[in-house]
Parts: C-alpha cells; structure tokens; sequence
C-alpha cells in the first residue's frame, strides 16, 4: 500500500537510516492520515529500538514533532535531549537495521510476514527493511536520502 508522505526505512536523516521513516509516520499520524494499522506499532518495534539509540522518550518526541521543523533541526533537538552517536555507532546502526531479517532472530517473523503478503517466494526481499519498501509500494533497490 502506497503511504503519500511515509519515506523508506532506508532513507537518512543526519546520517542515520529510519529516523526520516519514523518522523514521518509521527507527523501522518498527528494529521490522521497514517494508515490505522500503523498505529499500535508507533513508539514500538523500530521506533523503539530508535529511541533506545537514542536515548529519547517516544512521547517527548512525538511532541516536539508536533511543534513543527524540518527533520534535521528535530534531529538536532534529539541530540540535545538524548544523545549524539558516534559516526561508528551510526555505522553499527545503520547496518544492523538494514540487515534486520537477515539470518537473525527476525528471519522466522519476516518469513512468516512474507507468506502473509503472498510474496514468499521473492527471494530479493531478505530484509524487513526490502519487506517494508515492497509492502508499500516501493523498489526496495532504491535507496535515498534526506
């Protein structure tokens, strides 16, 4: 499904991959345009690994969001609130959420996520990342970022 306004996962922010996703699906949401099956994931699954990188509190974000800015000074205000990783930190991250699916203990979850969407024998999608962008429409071999 083809969400106007919710970037891929693989999309940066700063240098750092999910952050523009889960801002995204912030600001649709305060809008109540994000899909409602999105919602009882927002601040969990993803987002919640985000926010313990980051040491940020999910409703602390969601407010500030709210109050309006660009992803980069949000960013900046995650940085003053939280923490500011390490450019190696970030490459760890980066790499761990981009492989998550891949020969790990979410391999069985994305299986089973594959099936359920029918497109189990697409054997591009290793990722949840891949999974996501298929799920919604995108070239999960198309990467940007912001």
């Amino acid at each position: 499904m083809n969400i106007p306004g919710l970037r891929s996962p693989h999309v940066k922010t700063g240098g750092i991959v999910y952050i523009a996703r889960m801002l995204d699906k912030i600001r649709l949401h305060a809008v109540d345009q994000l899909p409602k099956d999105y919602v009882p994931n927002l601040g969990g699954g993803f987002d919640g690994r985000c926010m313990t990188f980051l040491w940020i509190d999910y409703p602390a974000l969601m407010e500030r969001v709210k109050q309006g800015g660009k992803d980069d000074e949000i960013l900046d205000w995650i940085f003053s609130q939280g923490r500011k990783p390490s450019e190696e930190e970030i490459e760890v991250w980066n790499d761990f959420m981009r492989k998550r699916g891949w020969n790990d203990e979410m391999s069985e979850r994305l299986a089973t996520r594959k099936i359920e969407s029918g497109i189990e024998a697409r054997d591009d999608i290793q990722t949840f990342f891949d999974y996501i962008d298929i799920d919604e429409g995108r070239d999960p071999r198309a990467r940007t970022s912001a």
